[in-house]
């Protein structure tokens, strides 16, 4: 039976359709999705960990326990070391607030003396911002306590998440494969192990840049004499797993503390040029050498996947899109239907004249 052609208009009206009710059904489910992507995120990740310990002659209910078990107590060190430091920079809130006075004294003399506005009519302003503010505290406040609970109770799913990923692998991979007529089932199979290989080479690749970007900043800012360098070179580090994005937040924020907790202008500018020059490095060195030749992306669906990915689904969101991307490539590239969304993804102008190259080396053989 020969299959029906659609119209382009009606391909493209059916693709928005589903892209619209896609994005629907992540803004209404976040909070069941997100777990469960983390968790197959994490699943593929440790991985390689499970296998070593199988290797070992480890049970492999155990080996995914302890594989699990290990990245908790990682990520519990982390948290502990993030925490410590967290608690000393309280202790240095009246001298931030010190310096925030003094920050706000020379803002508004500065628009004072440039934009003529009285210092009694910028705190009309400010006072009016305040009172219109303080009615909508309550709102807010209830509404974080609300999502606050709702992320510990997620973040404790994880883990039960991530071992039955773990255990029901080949069952959850066979049942994919046949989902599909069995003339695919070895493409299928294929696909999904292309999938497994470029996430889980990228996550750990990703882990490696952020490392390498923390020691850079930390070198940088025990050079410049920056209080807490440490906790702002991580800071950096998590914030730098957002794509792009990510970076112009942490050279505000960290220059932002660095200002507030020295109130030197000096240390505040060398502070922005460490993270402006750690960025540079990392965009034109870093990356490229170690992810982005296993995931080729466009930048400019990539900022859009993370703007839509974080006002639908917040931070998760972020940190879940760039990875969900490189899955609809690597799946896009795959289907002979979806090559050209693939292409779209991809950031491979040597792909642009493949069909020429072809037509060209084919004509000779025509005559």
């Amino acid at each position: 039976m020969d299959q029906i052609k659609l119209p382009l208009y009606v391909k493209l009206s059916l693709v928005s359709l589903l892209l619209a009710l896609w994005l629907y059904g992540l803004f209404v489910g976040q909070y069941l999705l997100l777990p469960l992507g983390f968790a197959v995120l994490i699943a593929i990740l440790l991985r390689p960990l499970e296998a070593r310990l199988m290797k070992w002659r480890i049970p492999r209910v155990p080996a995914i326990l302890l594989s699990i078990l290990i990245a908790i107590i990682v990520m519990g060190g982390v948290m502990f070391f993030i925490s410590s430091q967290v608690q000393n920079f309280i202790q240095d809130l009246p001298t931030i607030k010190k310096n925030i006075n003094t920050l706000v004294s020379q803002v508004q003399q500065w628009i004072r003396q440039q934009l003529h506005v009285s210092q009694h009519q910028q705190q009309q302003v400010v006072a009016q911002a305040k009172e219109k503010a303080t009615g909508e505290i309550g709102t807010v406040a209830g509404g974080a306590l609300s999502i606050i609970g709702s992320s510990l109770s997620n973040i404790t799913l994880i883990p039960i998440y991530t071992f039955l990923f773990m255990y029901y692998r080949e069952l959850l991979r066979t049942f994919v494969v046949r989902l599909f007529h069995k003339k695919h089932n070895d493409k299928v199979a294929e696909v999904i192990s292309e999938v497994r290989f470029i996430i889980q080479h990228y996550i750990a690749g990703l882990l490696l840049e952020n490392s390498c970007v923390a020691v850079l900043n930390a070198i940088g800012l025990f050079i410049i004499g920056a209080p807490y360098a440490l906790l702002l070179s991580i800071i950096g580090a998590i914030l730098n797993l957002i794509p792009y994005i990510g970076g112009l937040i942490a050279v505000f924020l960290i220059s932002f503390i660095t200002y507030t907790n020295t109130g030197e202008v000096s240390k505040l500018i060398w502070a922005i040029v460490i993270f402006l020059v750690v960025q540079f490095i990392d965009n034109n060195f870093i990356y490229p050498r170690i992810i982005g030749s296993k995931v080729k992306l466009n930048a400019l669906v990539c900022i859009v996947g993370v703007i839509v990915a974080g006002s639908l689904a917040g931070i998760g969101g972020m940190f879940l899109s760039i990875p969900f991307i490189a899955i609809c490539k690597t799946i896009f590239d795959r289907v002979d239907e979806l090559k050209p969304w693939g292409m779209l993804l991809g950031d491979d102008f040597a792909a642009l004249h493949e069909p020429r190259k072809r037509k060209k080396i084919e004509e000779p053989d025509k005559k």
